[in-house]
């Protein structure tokens, strides 16, 4: 079976262990027996709206077995890398988890209208004109942006998809003519840090885009399986940039013995 070849088991969430508030079907059963055999798991999302403990509950309340600090995000990524680099201040475009994350390295959070170092961009479901005025008028002013990520769109019930973060960074792109630098995946801080939490080995990733999860896989040489319940299609690995190891119609196929 697949998992036989590695350590650590990197998974996205939406689109491959739920769509919106539905589990995927085989996501729990897979997880359980992947547990069973030893292996290591972490959770990597680029959804940055929402905290490691929420994330962890939300998943538990879906019968997947997991643990705060087996979650990494963008969030979480994001504050790490300003923190790092000594930023104070930021204005924030984001929901609690990436505010929680800034706040927690030390940064101050602005409310828009006195300066900030940077502008940092995530999911947003308040985001309105007057965020975006204020996102714009700081970066006119010399603020650096940064986004959590890019991701366009994720997908909910019933095969449609919502707009993400990468919606919210482009109307605020367009207004500044300023490229955002984007911290989460495909970038490769964020799957270091998950595969840390995975406690290290050989790594598998698993997603269901080819842009951010299968494009973060090859940059840094690793294998990855892209599920067909979430964003991509396998008519759409043709024309994309990278191409997964494997293709899997179903999540259990990891763990099929056949």
């Amino acid at each position: 079976m697949i998992a036989d070849g590695y350590d650590a088991f990197l998974f996205d969430l939406d689109g491959v262990l739920y769509r919106g508030a539905e589990p995927v079907e085989g996501a729990a059963r897979t997880l359980a027996s992947l547990r069973s055999l030893g292996k290591g798991l972490a959770f990597i999302t680029n959804n940055s709206s929402r905290t490691p403990e929420a994330i962890a509950e939300h998943l538990t309340g879906l019968g997947i077995e997991a643990r705060p600090d087996e979650v990494e995000t963008s969030a979480l990524a994001t504050a790490e890398l300003l923190s790092g680099r000594g930023v104070a201040s930021v204005y924030v475009v984001g929901d609690d988890g990436l505010r929680s994350a800034l706040a927690a390295t030390g940064l101050t959070l602005t409310d828009g209208t006195r300066a900030a170092e940077a502008v940092v961009v995530g999911w947003d479901r308040g985001f309105d004109y007057a965020k975006l005025a204020a996102a714009c008028v700081l970066i006119q002013r010399g603020s650096s942006l940064v986004a959590s990520n890019a991701d366009a769109s994720y997908p909910v019930e019933d095969g449609l998809t919502l707009p993400g973060a990468g919606a919210i960074l482009a109307a605020i792109q367009t207004a500044t003519g300023v490229n955002a630098e984007v911290v989460g995946k495909p970038n490769e801080p964020i799957f270091r840090a998950a595969l840390a939490r995975a406690g290290g080995g050989r790594p598998l990733v698993i997603g269901d885009r080819l842009d951010t999860d299968i494009e973060g896989a090859r940059r840094l040489g690793w294998d990855s399986v892209l599920v067909l319940t979430g964003i991509s299609a396998a008519a759409d690995i043709s024309t994309a940039s990278a191409a997964p190891t494997y293709v899997a119609e179903r999540l259990d196929l990891l763990v099929d013995h056949e």
